[in-house]
Formats: C-alpha cells, structure tokens, sequence
C-alpha cells in the first residue's frame, strides 16, 4: 500500500539532538541525533545493550535522559507531568513482555486507557476496543483473560491497546522476542500491517526479515551511539562501518 505522504515531504514527528544518558557512572547513551518524520517506518538494531530499547524509552520518559532534547510532534519532553502526559497521549508503546493487566480481560485492557487518560466514554471505549481486536484479528478473544491466550495473542492485544489511544506514533521494543517461533509470524504481520496503512514507527528487533520488508530506514547502535544509517538496500548490501558489518555478519547466519 501507498502511502499518502512520503516520509521526505511529511513532518517531522520526533526530534532526538544531542541526547545523552547515564546510569550513575555508565554511559548509555552518547550523543544520540535522530529525525523521524509523519508515516515513517524506523528499525533499531544492534548487539544487546548498545541502547536501542534505553533510546525508545526515553522518547515517552520511561526513562529520563540527562542532556539534549526531545520533541515529540512539537512538545519539548520535560520532568513535568502534564507534558510526559500529552506525549503519551501521542506515543503507543508495545513491550517485549505484552504487560498486559491479568486481573481485566482483553476488552477490559484496552478500554482502560481511553476512559482513565483521555475521559472516553464506556461505550465509545468499547466500540473503539472491538474495532481494533478486530483489526488485529482477535476480536472472538475479547472476553478471555491475558492467561488464556497465547504469546502471539497476547502482543496482539498489546498492539490493539496501544492503538486505543489513537497515538500518532507506536514504538515497538523487541515485540517478538519473548515469543515461541511459530507465534512470531502473527506479531509480525500485524505490524506490517500498521506500516501499511502509513502509522509511524520505531521498531527495536532482530527480525531483518521485517526491516528489509518494511523500514524506511534502518539504524545500527552500539556501545549506545548510532553508528550507521540507511535505507535497508543499502543497509544490508553495502554496510560502511566495520561494526555494521560484523553485527550483520552475525546475525545473519545463525
């Protein structure tokens, strides 16, 4: 599918510059510089803790950064609760571990949010929640509990939660990495289809698979700096950085 405006012409969604982060002494974060744009599709990959899932948190301040900026469609994130509320409003998240609320069932799950933080009614809760299991092809599960569906299902529902709020932006922190192989499929094509219909994204995975087929642009850390960056047929077929091309090395032969 087209998408309406391409990325080079939208406008800018997110803005990262100069952004630094520590834990204590450790440096997570180094210098980080990076413009998404309205509709585009962004991969974040490299080696464990070279700070690709540190770097998405920080965008909806899951984590605090300590120097630089952040904006988010406009909005300079700060320490002060109404702002991180009004990006949240406008940043979906899904986690590595679906987080998921086991006492609610998954109709429940994905009212929640709209009626709490944005004062949506019951019944448009509800219609907006139906709507969007469907989409993500798991509406008959809408009256089971997290605990009775399986991995697969369960980030589906993470997915159709987070679209509730109706976020102008989703990260994606490793969505299918604590799944079963034959459940990642489903995750995958579900996030292809979201790309599909022009939602901007950014993607932490090691799925390359995914990144060839769908990013826009695809973005290599480690030792929690951007190293490299391009369109994934120049990713993939002619890496400049050393680094790069180990990690693609690697990962593409196991």
């Amino acid at each position: 599918m087209t998408r309406p405006v391409p990325p080079q012409r939208a406008e800018t969604m997110i803005t990262m510059a100069q952004v630094e982060k520590w834990y204590g002494s450790f440096q997570a974060l180094h210098d980080i510089n990076m413009t998404v744009r309205s509709g585009e599709r962004i991969v974040l990959c490299g080696p464990s803790g070279s700070g690709k899932s540190t770097l998405i948190r920080c965008i909806n301040h899951l984590e605090t950064y300590q120097k630089g900026e952040i904006r988010v469609g406009g909005i300079v994130l700060s320490d002060q609760a109404k702002t991180i509320d009004a990006i949240r409003r406008e940043v979906g998240m899904v986690f590595q571990q679906f987080n998921l609320f086991p006492h609610l069932t998954v109709l429940q799950n994905c009212m929640l949010a709209p009626m709490k933080a944005i004062g949506v009614g019951r019944a448009e809760a509800e219609e907006r929640a139906r709507g969007l299991l469907e989409r993500v092809k798991i509406l008959e599960q809408a009256d089971k509990y997290p605990v009775q569906l399986s991995g697969g299902q369960q980030q589906r529902v993470a997915i159709a939660r987070a679209l509730c709020m109706r976020p102008k932006v989703m990260l994606f922190d490793e969505p299918t990495s604590a799944l079963d192989p034959e459940m990642v499929k489903e995750v995958l094509d579900t996030m292809i289809a979201l790309a599909d219909e022009g939602m901007t994204m950014i993607c932490v995975t090691h799925e390359m698979g995914f990144a060839r087929q769908v990013a826009d642009r695809v973005i290599f850390m480690a030792s929690g700096a951007i190293v490299e960056e391009a369109p994934p047929a120049e990713f993939f077929t002619n890496p400049q950085h050393e680094r790069t091309r180990k990690f693609l090395g690697e990962i593409l032969h196991k």
